[in-house]
């Protein structure tokens, strides 16, 4: 076999214009870092590593037949609900919240697996029963979701429990839950609000009110916001230029490398430099949507639509977040922000849509 040979079997189940926009984000992460890390090569490097390992993890699930995939769903989503119960009797203590599970070995946080294994298992459910679908197999999917949601919240942390409920509810939707029931959670939870509220922790419950008047506490719970807005608003159309940012590098601006990181890059680039990033956000989703429109059966139609809009969805909420358009979730900018583990749950995500991409059948006309 020669090396031509193998290097198209290599990329064979590679999506060349999906990986074509990962690989833009990747690099404008590490180009951000640099400036965001005080012109050290500290973060980069760290995060050169995780991209090492997210890309290798993308290309193995990439290469895993369909069926392979279906049949990871229950014993993912089993695997996720003993973690998380394990959390909650066992889990370390950081910050006022319960996260994390110390195995010995490594330490984990399962929430970050359910990302996956919620809309895998319930693309799942949905599949065995795409024949007959009815109302009580719409219930039995939101218990699948309600159930790791819950664990997720009594942590606290209701960034993760966010975008899980909304991967989830992305399934439903697609497996064609009804408007009207739609309509109707949407009254039963308007309606359930103050019980919500009252069910907040004092810090979830400032970060929303702040989001209406961040002023009122400048040094405190409104740091974040205030400062970040100033850093994306000072940036102007064209920006500052790199490495030159003012917020950033005399460090009024916190979390800069992970969840806040949208706001350096701002004050650097400017409008245009936005416009530029959201147009690579654009063509990762528009082409995930397409590999959604060509799903060979009823589980990868699920699964590559919740997946993409789930992506959309990090997107959004970090970008309002950061403009003050949202409250401070703590939700990072995917694939732009610093870390590995949320960078390795995106790229599973995405070597699902390239297998669902490369394996699907071919359909007689």
């Amino acid at each position: 076999m020669t090396r031509r040979q193998l290097w198209l079997r290599f990329i064979a189940h590679i999506d060349r214009p999906l990986l074509l926009g990962i690989s833009l984000l990747l690099l404008t992460s590490l180009l951000v870092l640099y400036s965001a890390d005080n012109a050290s090569w500290g973060q980069p490097l760290k995060q050169m590593l995780n991209i090492a390992v997210a890309l290798t993890c993308m290309w193995l699930i990439a290469n895993l037949p369909l069926h392979y995939l279906m049949r990871t769903a229950v014993p993912v989503y089993t695997l996720g609900m003993a973690l998380l119960i394990g959390v909650a009797l066992f889990g370390e203590i950081s910050h006022g919240a319960r996260r994390w599970l110390n195995l010995g070995v490594v330490t984990l946080q399962p929430s970050e697996l359910m990302k996956i294994g919620i809309p895998l298992m319930m693309a799942w459910y949905f599949e065995k029963h795409e024949a007959t679908l009815t109302l009580k197999n719409y219930f039995v999917a939101t218990l699948l979701l309600l159930m790791p949601v819950a664990l997720i919240v009594r942590q606290p942390d209701l960034g993760t429990a966010i975008l899980i409920s909304a991967s989830g509810f992305y399934v439903l939707f697609l497996a064609g839950l009804s408007w009207r029931v739609m309509a109707g959670l949407l009254v039963a939870a308007l309606a359930s609000a103050p019980v919500l509220w009252s069910m907040l922790h004092d810090y979830q419950r400032h970060r929303i009110l702040m989001l209406f008047d961040p002023s009122q506490d400048a040094l405190g719970k409104g740091y974040h916001t205030i400062q970040a807005t100033i850093a994306v608003g000072s940036g102007g159309l064209l920006g500052k230029g790199y490495l030159n940012g003012t917020q950033t590098h005399l460090e009024f601006l916190p979390e800069r490398t992970t969840d806040f990181i949208f706001a350096v890059f701002s004050e650097e680039f400017g409008l245009l430099g936005n416009l530029i990033l959201l147009a690579m956000y654009l063509f990762v989703i528009v082409r995930g949507f397409v590999i959604t429109a060509n799903a060979s059966t009823y589980f990868t139609r699920l699964m590559a639509g919740s997946i993409t809009l789930t992506f959309a969805t990090y997107a959004f909420v970090n970008m309002g977040m950061v403009s003050g358009i949202l409250p401070v979730v703590g939700v990072p900018l995917p694939l732009v922000s610093y870390g590995g583990t949320s960078m390795l749950t995106l790229m599973l995500g995405f070597g699902m849509l390239m297998s669902i991409e490369t394996h699907k059948k071919l359909i007689k006309t």
